[in-house]
């Protein structure tokens, strides 16, 4: 099966750098434990992250990402590891401090309510005290949509809910956008 990104990441470095507001948040962080980047494209946050000293684990199902990111771990001697796989299937989140979802939710109406459920299988099986850090498009309802998804029962602490201004730029193409973004982060 062809994945779309693996055409659209023929162009390294596709997405740019990391948010600030996330290498900020992180790089202050006091446990540098290990995160799972879901979702994790061409490496920009696993990348950073790692450079942080984090133990990164970046899933996508694009081969040409993870190939990408994993030659720049390799090169750089980074603890970060890329896999290939659907990330609708991965059950693993108890094994992680960090759970990491930039740029993955878009809550259209194809994908609502599988999204919806990944996210509450994430926030149901992520162990006691991991973060889980959700950078979303603030569109729409989407923010709407993941806090009830969510559901904030008292087990969860809100560390963080930061909105943001992205500002994407293509230099090959000239193409340029601008988006607002809100970083929610809690605590299991």
């Amino acid at each position: 099966m062809t994945v779309t990104y693996d055409q659209y990441y023929q162009k390294e470095n596709l997405f740019g750098q990391p948010y600030r507001e996330l290498i900020e948040f992180l790089s202050d962080y006091p446990e540098k434990g290990k995160v799972l980047d879901l979702g994790c494209g061409q490496g920009r946050d696993a990348i950073a992250l790692a450079r942080l000293g984090y133990a990164v684990t970046g899933l996508d199902n694009s081969k040409v990402g993870i190939m990408q990111m994993n030659r720049i771990a390799k090169d750089e001697k980074l603890n970060l590891t890329g896999l290939v796989e659907n990330i609708y299937s991965f059950d693993n989140y108890h094994e992680f401090d960090i759970i990491l979802l930039d740029s993955m939710l878009h809550f259209t109406k194809k994908e609502r309510e599988r999204e919806i459920e990944l996210v509450r299988r994430i926030v149901s099986k992520a162990k006691c005290g991991a973060l889980i850090i959700f950078c979303i498009q603030d569109t729409g309802n989407k923010v709407q949509t993941l806090e009830q998804a969510i559901d904030f029962p008292q087990v969860y602490k809100r560390l963080e809910d930061k909105k943001f201004r992205y500002l994407f730029e293509d230099e090959e193409s000239g193409h340029r956008s601008e988006s607002d973004y809100r970083m929610l982060i809690i605590e299991k």
